[in-house]
């Protein structure tokens, strides 16, 4: 069985092995999918002159032809060198065709497959896990010592260092997906361009939405209990034109988050823990009112809350004018029942 461990991962895919033709990547993290084939395919054209000797196939075209793929593989490169072979899987099932192919695995080709989250156990994961001719990978959502490593390799590639703190509030904001942390650090670092040192004021300028950040000032404090500080972050919210239905949606949606995270503390999950398996990961800044709002509700009182805000937002939406009237009272009363629940 070859089912190589997250972390074991980067070294697998250091070096092409003859012996396993057929490397199989899978996971949540497309991003990181895509940036690990791209990089092993690159390695196995080296030293390959062929300009046609990369093959990409598409999952659904040959899942009515089988026999394609192996046919595809076993083809010997026009000027010679290996034959390398991208599969994109589709809707479409592909299991006979890598079936095919590792019954019978080429002698010059190196097949990549890509494909998103694969259970354990699931069919085409089975089939490559089980064999001696694939290498099987997840690729899973970077934790925070991951994002630091590629802050700082990327960092260290345009000729500039990072200070701490902006190191931390930047790990804080990436995560979810590796080509979209690639390019939210690339976009910082031009902005950055001419200077040797990050900072954190060139994170805040140009990292992340300024909306999102303004939202999740106002969802943390009002779940967290914080009035005074919600009302604040609203009113500055309301001063630049965001819309009262659009604040009270994306506090519901933090509700339904807060729901789904206070269900796995009440079934025994340490708060922190949970908390710590957010993805992607909670900015160090927000953790204390999260930790707070999470320990102030009961999974009964936020099915109730999440009731209450959905007629305040149909009310927003019905009633223009008095719309941030209602968002504001709405919010105001999630405080207050989040002080009484703490």
């Amino acid at each position: 069985m070859v089912a190589v461990r997250p972390q074991d991962a980067d070294a697998a895919l250091s070096r092409i092995d003859p012996l396993r033709p057929v490397v199989l990547l899978f996971g949540p993290d497309a991003g990181l999918v895509r940036e690990r084939a791209e990089t092993y395919l690159r390695r196995a054209e080296t030293g390959s002159s062929d300009p046609f000797g990369r093959v990409k196939l598409d999952g659904d075209e040959i899942s009515g032809s089988p026999g394609r793929l192996v046919e595809e593989a076993s083809t010997i490169a026009l000027f010679g060198g290996r034959r390398v072979v991208s599969l994109r899987v589709g809707a479409r099932n592909v299991l006979p065709a890598v079936e095919a192919l590792l019954a019978a695995p080429p002698a010059e080709a190196v097949v990549v497959i890509e494909t998103g989250d694969l259970k354990r156990g699931a069919p085409l994961r089975a089939l490559c896990e089980g064999s001696p001719h694939a290498l099987a990978i997840a690729c899973y959502a970077d934790g925070e010592r991951d994002v630091v490593k590629l802050i700082d390799a990327m960092a260290t590639e345009a000729g500039m260092s990072v200070e701490r703190d902006a190191r931390t509030e930047l790990a804080g904001l990436l995560g979810g997906d590796r080509l979209a942390s690639r390019g939210e650090i690339a976009k910082l670092l031009l902005y950055a361009q001419g200077e040797t040192r990050i900072t954190s004021q060139h994170v805040r300028a140009i990292v992340g939405d300024a909306s999102s950040l303004a939202l999740d000032e106002i969802a943390d404090n009002a779940l967290a209990g914080g009035g005074a500080p919600m009302a604040d972050a609203y009113a500055k919210a309301m001063g630049e034109g965001m819309r009262p239905d659009v604040v009270l949606g994306a506090v519901q949606r933090a509700l339904l988050a807060l729901h789904q995270m206070r269900l796995q503390v009440e079934a025994g999950t340490a708060a922190e823990r949970v908390i710590e398996g957010i993805r992607p990961a909670v900015h160090f800044r927000r953790k204390p009112l999260v930790e707070r709002a999470l320990k102030s509700w009961n999974t009964a009182r936020l099915r109730t809350a999440l009731l209450a805000l959905d007629d305040a937002l149909l009310g927003a939406r019905r009633n223009a004018g008095l719309g941030p009237a209602i968002a504001e009272r709405a919010l105001l009363q999630l405080a207050i029942q989040a002080r009484r629940g703490s």
